[in-house]
C-alpha cells in the first residue's frame, strides 16, 4: 500500500495529540518549577553580551585559587585543577544564564526534553557538534562523562547525580537520564550542565590523577595553548568552533587568548597586577581593594577598580568550628566564642567599613531568613520542635553586634555568663571544665594576613581566660588536613545560587560530615538540617523551597556552627582599562567571558570616553 506524505490535518491533529496526551515537548531551555524562561526560542543573543563584539586579543588574569595547580582538569577531588576548563575547554550539554535564578539553555543539546512526571530527561545533540579534534560528540560520550564523573569525579557529582537511575543511549545524538524518583527538582538542570568529555581520548588517560599537565582534547570555545606546570596556562579561542554562531555564544567568548596566573600569595598577584604582568585581579582583601592599587594609574583611569554583580547572591564565608571537638559540643561555647569576635571594630580599623556582615547562610538573597517565620514555615518547623533551638520559632537572627570602639565588655560578661552554665569556671588566668582541663583551641590557617583579623579576637578571649593559638601552614599541608578534619576551627565559605540543591548536601549533610572529598568543614550532623535540606530538595514550587530555604537558614544560624564573617557589596574586582563591557551587565557574575579587547594597552578615563563616542 501506498503511504503518501500526512495531510495538513493530520499533522495538526498530532500536535494536539501531543499536547494533550501528557507526552514531553522538547525545548531550547530548563527551569527549575517549569516557569517560563526569560529568552524565548529564536531569541538572538543574551542581554548582557554585545553580538557586536569584536574577536581577537588577549586577557590575563589572576587565578581565584592560592597556590600552583598540580594537574589540569577541574572535575577530580584531590589538589588544585584549572577552573576555567570547565566552560572554556570543555563545553557543557546547556549553559547557564547569567541573568536568572536557574536557567539553563541548550548548548551541545540543541533540544531537551523532560518528563511531565519528572522521572526522566532527554537531550537531543546537534548534529554539528564536534570535540577540536574534529571528533563528533555523541550520545555515548554524554553516557561516558556521566559514568565517569560517577566512578572518579569530584564528591559533588556524586551527591548531585545521586538520584539518576541509568543512562540510556537511544540513538547516536539523543541520550536519556532516568530517574530514581522525582523529587529533585534542580536535577535536570543540574545533568544539563554536565561537560561532555571525548571517550575516545580519555578511556587511554588517566582521569583520576586529573590527567597530569597534558592538554585535554575539548569540546568549547577554546583550546589550551601553553602549560607552564603550576604557573600558568594559555587558552587559545579556535576560531573553528562550531557552536561559535549560537544565539547563547553570541557575543561572548571574544578573546583570542586567556591567560591563567596562578600565585602563591594574595599581595604578590596584587603587587604584580600593579606592575602590569596581567590585566584583571578577583580581590579577597578590602585593604587591598581600598589602597593597595592606589598610584597615578588609578587616579587617571588606566587602572580600573569596580564592585560588579552587585545583585548577585555573595558567597558566604565565616569560622567554622569541627563539631567533632568535645570543646565545640555545647551550643553556648560555640555562642559564646562568636559573641567575642568584634566584626564592627574589624571593619573600621583593618577593612575600610567595606564590608557587610554576614546575618544568613545565603546573603544577599531571597533565601535567607530575614523575617520572622510565617504559618507555612512553622508548619516545616513545628515537627522539628525539641530538636532545634527554641529561638528558631519566634526570633530574627542577628549576629552579635558591638558599637565598634573595641571595648567589649559587655559581651564578655554575657559570654561568661554562657560558659559557666556550660561547666567552664575561672582557675587562676583560665577557664576549666570539671576535668580541670583548659579552654584552649588552634584555628588553622592557610592565607597570608589573614592573622590581622584573628589576633583581635585572640586578644578578646584571652581577657576571659579563653586560649586561641593560630597555626600558618602551607596549602598543600591545608588540603590535606580538611580532608582528615585535622583541625578545630578554620575560615571557609560556601557559594549560594538562587536555586540550591543537593549541593547542600556536600555542605551540611550528615552523610558528607567525614567525606575527605565534601565541603562539610563543620563535620555537622543534625538529622534536623537533613530533614529540611530533603524539603528543599524536593519542593515542587519555587514557594516552598524559599520556605524551606529559610527555616534551614534559622536552624544553621541559631545553632551557632559557625561565626558569621562578612561579604562585599559585589564581586571586587581591579583591571587595566583596554577592554570593552556590555552596556547591560550580568546580574549574577561579573561577566568577563563577555568582555572584548579595545586597545593592547590600558587608556586613561578621557581615553576610553573618546574612544566610546567613536564606536557606540
Amino acid at each position: 500500500m501506498h503511504i503518501g506524505r500526512p495531510s495538513l490535518f493530520a499533522v495538526f491533529a498530532l500536535a494536539l495529540a501531543w499536547t494533550h496526551s501528557g507526552l514531553a515537548a522538547p525545548s531550547h531551555a530548563l527551569t527549575v518549577y517549569g516557569e517560563a524562561p526569560r529568552y524565548q526560542p529564536g531569541f538572538q543573543h543574551f542581554d548582557y553580551a554585545n553580538p557586536d563584539a569584536p574577536k581577537g586579543g588577549s586577557l590575563r588574569r589572576s587565578a581565584i585559587e592560592i597556590g600552583q595547580f598540580d594537574h589540569v582538569l577541574p572535575y577530580i577531588d584531590k589538589g588544585i585543577g584549572v577552573a576555567e576548563v570547565d566552560g572554556w575547554l570543555y563545553a557543557p550539554l546547556a549553559i547557564r544564564s547569567q541573568d536568572e535564578p536557574y536557567t539553563v539553555y541548550g548548548l551541545i543539546a540543541r533540544q531537551m526534553e523532560r518528563d511531565p512526571e519528572g522521572l526522566w530527561l532527554r537531550f537531543y545533540l546537534d548534529p554539528r557538534a564536534q570535540f577540536a579534534d574534529g571528533q563528533p560528540v555523541r550520545a555515548e560520550d554524554v553516557r561516558y562523562t556521566f559514568e565517569l564523573f560517577m566512578r572518579e569525579g569530584n564528591l559533588k557529582y556524586r551527591t548531585q547525580f545521586a538520584d539518576v537511575e541509568r543512562v540510556e543511549v537511544e540513538g547516536p545524538r539523543q541520550v536519556r537520564f532516568v530517574f530514581k524518583s522525582n523529587q529533585n527538582r534542580t536535577l535536570p538542570l543540574d545533568l544539563a550542565t554536565l561537560p561532555v568529555l571525548p571517550e575516545h581520548w580519555w578511556k587511554i588517560r588517566d582521569f583520576a590523577s586529573g590527567g597530569g599537565f597534558e592538554a585535554p582534547v575539548g569540546s568549547g570555545p577554546y583550546r589550551i595553548g601553553q602549560i607552564d606546570n603550576g604557573r600558568s596556562i594559555t587558552f587559545e579561542r579556535n576560531p573553528t568552533w562550531w557552536a561559535r554562531d549560537l544565539p547563547v555564544n553570541r557575543g561572548r567568548y571574544n578573546f583570542d587568548r586567556l591567560r591563567i596566573e596562578y600565585f602563591g600569595d594574595t599581595e604578590v598577584a596584587r603587587q604584580v597586577l600593579r606592575g602590569g604582568g596581567y590585566d584583571y585581579n578577583r580581590e579577597f582583601s578590602a585593604t587591598g581593594y581600598s589602597i593597595g592599587y592606589n598610584s597615578p594609574a588609578l587616579d587617571d583611569g588606566r587602572l580600573q577598580r569596580a564592585h560588579l554583580a552587585k545583585q548577585a547572591p555573595q558567597p558566604a564565608q565565616g569560622f567554622v568550628f569541627n563539631l567533632q571537638r568535645p570543646v565545640f559540643k555545647d551550643r553556648r561555647v560555640r555562642q559564646a566564642l562568636a559573641m567575642l569576635w568584634d566584626f564592627e571594630w574589624s571593619n573600621r580599623q583593618m577593612m575600610r567599613n567595606l564590608y557587610i556582615r554576614q546575618q544568613s547562610f545565603f546573603s544577599n538573597s531571597v533565601l535567607a531568613a530575614r523575617a520572622l517565620p510565617d504559618a507555612g514555615e512553622l508548619a516545616l518547623l513545628e515537627p522539628l520542635r525539641g530538636q532545634v533551638p527554641e529561638e528558631v520559632f519566634t526570633r530574627v537572627f542577628e549576629a552579635p553586634r558591638t558599637d565598634g570602639s573595641g571595648l567589649i565588655r559587655d559581651k564578655q560578661l554575657q559570654a561568661l555568663d554562657l560558659l559557666q552554665a556550660a561547666g567552664w569556671k575561672p582557675e587562676g588566668d583560665q577557664l576549666v571544665n570539671a576535668q580541670g582541663e583548659p579552654l584552649r583551641f588552634t584555628f588553622l590557617n592557610g592565607q597570608a594576613g589573614f592573622e590581622r583579623l584573628l589576633l583581635p579576637w585572640k586578644r578578646n578571649l584571652a581577657q576571659i581566660g579563653i586560649t586561641l593559638d593560630i597555626r600558618r601552614i602551607d596549602a598543600s599541608q591545608y588540603v590535606n588536613r580538611l580532608m582528615a578534619r585535622d583541625y578545630d576551627m578554620i575560615v571557609t565559605g560556601y557559594p549560594v545560587t538562587p536555586s540550591p540543591g543537593l549541593e547542600l548536601y556536600n555542605y551540611f549533610g550528615s552523610a558528607a560530615a567525614n567525606d575527605p572529598g565534601s565541603n562539610n568543614y563543620m563535620a555537622l550532623q543534625d538529622p534536623a538540617v537533613d530533614r529540611l535540606i530533603d524539603g528543599l530538595v524536593k519542593a515542587s514550587t519555587q514557594a516552598d523551597m524559599l520556605r524551606h530555604a529559610h527555616a534551614l537558614d534559622r536552624v544553621l544560624q541559631w545553632n551557632y556552627y559557625w561565626i558569621p564573617n562578612y561579604y562585599p557589596p559585589g564581586t571586587s574586582t581591579v583591571w587595566w582599562n583596554r577592554f570593552g563591557l556590555p552596556k547591560v551587565q550580568a546580574s549574577n557574575d561579573e561577566g568577563l567571558d563577555s568582555w572584548w579587547e579595545v586597545s593592547p594597552t590600558a587608556l586613561t578615563n578621557a581615553q576610553m570616553a573618546e574612544h566610546l563616542k567613536e564606536k557606540p
